[in-house]
């Protein structure tokens, strides 16, 4: 069986404002209906790949496993990173749990936020490295190239193809165009797609050979992780003795078993706005657009509203790239996509809230949306899953008025329990100790107005909590 192993980390900034560090690129809908995490983990699934380790941070974990679940997949260990340390930890920790029960079973690695076109194209070139593989070679996929690129690292073949794979001969950084065109034209360079594969032997003896270093921490936090629901939680205090270090610099570029698999039907980074024009597709003028857009007489342009209440109009547009969201807006030429991170930084500078968070809000229970906000009040649009619920809790600066406005919410309030249905009001006092769950079979929506002194997210006292949340963790 090959283990995929699917990294699902990253802030993604040069996708602002749909993408945001509360909201990574991976899980967004980029590019079709499923998130680009959806789409790698159904890529990596099928008759010859067991479940997905997934590796990701705390605040993503429970985004994790809804959107595995909406995919039909059954998640294998999800590893919780303690802080984020680059690749090369985050493989070796998923490299150490696979080899605890199959200590010569096949890992794929793969980030989490590319974009692939064919995946049974994908997964026959996985099926092509796996001589490689079983020779104990490190297998690395390579990019058919069909442009000089500057923002990709490339791969050097040392040797033609031979069943499946080549030899490789190097890694290369990043290069100015100069080099990017006469790597083109010389025809045995690839770009570096950072997935690779080996055998959970292979890739422990090469950390051991070239990042002694990190295997003794990481291993380490993978021996004192603790288990929490379906999570695994490696150990904070080891974790943060691991070198921070990317797998090209910690092991690959020291390595001499190498090999690598080309690979031409299809793949895209989505590394900024003018990537997601191109794998969106144009219409006769050049146009990319999706959601509630008007385009007229524009041409070579990408217009995207991200809410079905925002119309988005462009008129002589040319080359400009033009996102819409309920929160924040993006217009910039397309020539100049990847300098979107520089408009992030800018935000957070202002403390403009928009430059990490959104106004819908994940929870493990559903979301909620700020609606409105003013002084002593707020309101918000509540979505809870069916049979969710969210935790016992009371707040000290704030009371809260629920109506439901479709399904039905069962609603404590201190020692009573009561059925709240469509239409009708509930009133929690403040420091009455409460809880919401949502007994049905479709998703429960309800508004709730807050008033008090205070409103933030961590005026939260809990009780009691399916999700192990500690005090003060939002919703």
């Amino acid at each position: 069986m090959i283990h995929p192993v699917i990294l699902c980390g990253g802030s993604g900034t040069r996708l602002w404002p749909l993408s945001r560090k509360a909201f990574p690129k991976q899980f967004a809908p980029l590019v079709g209906d499923q998130s680009l995490f959806q789409a790698s983990a159904r890529r990596l699934s099928g008759p010859d790949f067991a479940s997905p380790v997934v590796v990701t941070g705390s605040d993503f974990r429970f985004i994790v496993t809804e959107q595995l679940a909406e995919a039909g997949i059954a998640p294998g260990p999800i590893l919780i990173e303690p802080e984020a340390r680059n690749t090369a930890p985050a493989i070796l920790a998923a490299a150490l749990v696979v080899a605890q029960s199959d200590p010569q079973g096949v890992l794929l690695v793969a980030p989490s936020d590319h974009a692939m076109s064919d995946p049974e194209a994908f997964r026959a070139s996985v099926r092509a490295g796996l001589p490689a593989v079983a020779a104990g070679q490190i297998v690395t996929f390579g990019i058919t190239p069909t442009s000089p690129e500057t923002g990709y690292g490339w791969l050097e073949l040392g040797g033609a193809v031979a069943n499946g794979a080549a030899p490789l001969s190097r890694f290369v950084e990043k290069p100015d165009l100069a080099n990017a065109e006469a790597m083109l034209k010389a025809g045995n360079f690839l770009w570096n797609s950072g997935i690779f594969m080996f055998s959970a032997a292979t890739i422990l003896a090469a950390f051991e050979a070239h990042a002694p270093a990190m295997l003794a921490p990481v291993k380490a936090a993978v021996e004192a992780a603790e288990a929490d629901l379906q999570f695994l939680r490696l150990d904070p205090v080891a974790w943060a003795g691991a070198p921070s270090d990317s797998i090209d610099y910690a092991v690959m570029e020291k390595a001499r078993n190498l090999a690598v698999v080309p690979y031409g039907a299809g793949w895209n980074d989505l590394g900024g706005w003018d990537a997601v024009a191109r794998e969106m597709g144009a219409d006769a003028a050049g146009n990319a657009t999706s959601g509630a857009v008007t385009a007229i007489d524009c041409h070579d342009s990408l217009l995207r509203s991200e809410n079905e209440g925002v119309e988005l109009v462009g008129i002589g547009l040319t080359n400009m790239i033009a996102v819409a969201m309920k929160d924040a807006v993006l217009i910039a030429d397309r020539s100049r996509a990847q300098e979107v991170k520089k408009a992030v930084e800018a935000l957070k500078a202002k403390e403009a809230r928009q430059a990490e968070f959104f106004l819908h809000d994940h929870r493990p229970w559903g979301h909620f949306e700020s609606l409105a906000m003013g002084e002593r009040f707020q309101v918000k649009r509540i979505v809870v899953h069916p049979g969710a619920a969210l935790s016992l809790q009371s707040h000290m600066h704030r009371a809260e008025h629920w109506i439901v406005v479709s399904g039905t919410a069962r609603v404590t309030i201190d020692d009573e329990i009561k059925l709240v249905t469509e239409n009708q009001s509930v009133y929690i006092p403040l420091g009455a100790k409460h809880r919401m769950e949502n007994p049905g079979k479709v998703p429960m929506v309800l508004i709730e107005v807050q008033t008090g002194a205070y409103l933030g997210e961590d005026d939260i006292i809990r009780y009691e909590d399916v999700y192990a949340r500690g005090q003060g963790a939002k919703g």
